[in-house]
């Protein structure tokens, strides 16, 4: 299989570390909101890549985070009047109940931010005793861009460029506009920790850095994750983890296209911004799986009205192939034919097809045309012939719905 790297720019074969196993950590959410379409996107992508590869054969650990302690968290619990824990609680709930409904299946893990504080704080004193970090007097604690001659690596961009479009806000204490928190002193008001920093919590970035180094050690094979998090997000992750351990994080790094409504990226400025949760009470959960699914992952994805109602006629068609096989299967009275290899071998084609569309980065737009041709031929071949045996409609459910299960979709 050959996966697209955006730390190199190039599609590569992929080679695990283990080669029985293949290691995922995929950014998940910060809890403090129900998951939006963009957020879809993103579960839907390494969902399905994970069942792919487990359809291929391999042993998959998944990891799969949540950011439960962050800014936007803490300040919609200070305007509900309640605490850090009960919204992020609350949040990881409503999470699931979203995800369940886009036949997600849950991470092998599913790590907190506040579970690994311990880890943090291991990480950002070895960068201190490296010299990559640094206390300021306030006690917030910030990594040295400078000392990390790779930095930029992820996005692309030399670091002067990143200076020249950075900015201090007044109040910092960072020694250059690029450096980045890795520990936010206490606020009042705002939940803490004790370390040998002080009390405070943790920078966004660093959270990550410890939760993939807590579970699968210095370097994971593939790190995952939406396009708006290359910079600063993951170019962050790679600095301080590699300072720390002298190791790249990722081997692969893989990230899904914006998700575009009516032509225009989603955002809450611009007002054209959907949660999951409005959009299936209208038209399902299923066919908003389908329309994640139907567009190359690297590409930007439109949603508007019209796409989730072709989204839904779509699946239709694919549940009419279903059920006028059941029913073939149910009517006919024979149980084995002379041409059902045949057919069987005919089919096994659109497989052999769906594995090498699916082997070339992930491509699921091309994976979902061969179910349709499956689709078109077990009408033809089987629903409309009198002579189908139960032996091949049972054949041909199990490889549609095998197919339709790497997708996520039919369930």
């Amino acid at each position: 299989m050959k996966i697209y790297n955006s730390m190199t720019k190039q599609k590569e074969d992929l080679k695990p570390i283990d080669p029985s196993e293949i290691n995922i950590y995929a950014c998940g959410p910060t809890v403090y909101n129900l998951m939006h379409i963009g957020n879809a996107r993103q579960v839907c992508v390494f969902d399905i890549l994970r069942r792919y590869l487990l359809f291929r054969g391999y042993n998959v650990r998944y990891a799969q985070n949540f950011t439960d302690v962050d800014d936007k968290i803490i300040n919609k619990a200070n305007d509900e009047k309640t605490s850090f824990t009960d919204i992020s609680n609350r949040y990881i709930n409503e999470y699931f109940t979203d995800a369940h409904g886009l036949n997600i299946m849950d991470a092998d893990i599913h790590p907190k931010a506040t579970e690994n504080i311990d880890n943090i704080i291991e990480i950002i004193q070895t960068l201190i005793d490296k010299g990559f970090a640094y206390r300021t007097p306030s006690g917030d604690v910030y990594f040295k861009t400078s000392q990390y001659d790779e930095y930029g690596a992820l996005s692309h961009q030399p670091l002067d460029e990143l200076k020249a479009g950075a900015r201090i806000v007044p109040g910092d204490e960072k020694q250059d506009p690029v450096d980045f928190a890795v520990w936010k002193s206490a606020k009042p008001g705002e939940p803490y920790w004790d370390s040998p920093f002080g009390k405070g919590r943790p920078g966004w970035h660093i959270e990550c850095s410890a939760m993939v180094k807590n579970i699968f050690g210095d370097t994971v094979d593939i790190h995952g994750g939406g396009q708006d998090l290359i910079f600063p997000h993951h170019e962050n992750e790679i600095a301080q983890s590699k300072c720390c351990t002298g190791k790249p994080l990722a081997n692969y790094w893989m990230h899904n296209g914006h998700v575009n409504v009516d032509n225009k990226k989603m955002s809450k400025s611009l007002g054209n911004f959907f949660t999951v949760r409005e959009v299936a009470q209208e038209y399902g959960y299923e066919p908003i799986r389908y329309l994640m699914a139907s567009s190359h992952y690297r590409s930007p994805m439109s949603y508007s009205v019209d796409c989730i109602k072709q989204a839904k006629a779509s699946l239709e068609r694919l549940y009419n192939c279903l059920e006028n096989l059941n029913f073939k299967l149910e009517k006919s009275t024979i149980e084995t034919a002379d041409e059902d290899d045949a057919i069987y071998q005919n089919l096994l084609k659109y497989r052999d097809k769906f594995i090498v569309s699916m082997d070339d980065d992930l491509n699921t737009a091309d994976g979902i045309s061969h179910l349709f041709d499956m689709a078109r031929d077990i009408n033809t071949n089987i629903c409309s012939n009198p002579g189908a045996s139960k032996n091949i409609c049972k054949k041909a459910i199990e490889l549609f719905t095998e197919i339709a299960g790497v997708l996520g979709i039919l369930y």
